[in-house]
């Protein structure tokens, strides 16, 4: 069975969002998938996806607070820090953010249902202060039997 199709996640605030649930709600074709693979690919280059901690939301505020420590953006009334600033303060550090967290996941499929652990769940980061809806080019790869 090979599946690709593209969805789109509801617009989010800028932050880490748990999204588990609103792919495998977009994604209905994976309860068809006794093994294989989900493959997720962010079509953005300023939010990332990555997996982590799907219980405490302080663990997604935490992410969020440390990035931006990692990575600043331009204060009011500061010299420019980065070059590209075009589209705003918040721009390239998004690019930053993004690149280092990565796009794209790859995660196994058992019995119909994502192979992930108890305690994990798919973030989308999303790096920008204002952004739209977020697409995912999702290719599912396995066996119903």
């Amino acid at each position: 069975m090979w599946l690709q199709k593209q969805i789109i996640l509801s617009t989010k605030p800028r932050g880490f969002h748990l999204i588990t649930t609103e792919v495998i709600r977009l994604l209905p074709e994976l309860a068809q998938c006794k093994v294989g693979l989900l493959h997720l690919w962010l079509q953005h280059t300023s939010a990332s996806l990555t997996i982590n901690e799907n219980t405490d939301a302080d663990v997604r505020l935490d992410f969020e607070q440390v990035f931006n420590r990692l990575i600043p953006e331009r204060r009011p009334n500061q010299p420019l820090i980065y070059r590209h600033h075009d589209e705003g303060s918040d721009d390239l550090p998004a690019h930053i953010k993004s690149s280092l967290l990565g796009c794209q996941l790859t995660i196994p499929l058992q019995h119909g249902q994502l192979g992930m652990g108890m305690w994990q769940g798919i973030y989308l980061g999303e790096h920008r202060n204002r952004a739209g809806g977020r697409q995912l080019l999702a290719t599912i790869s396995g066996a119903d039997d």
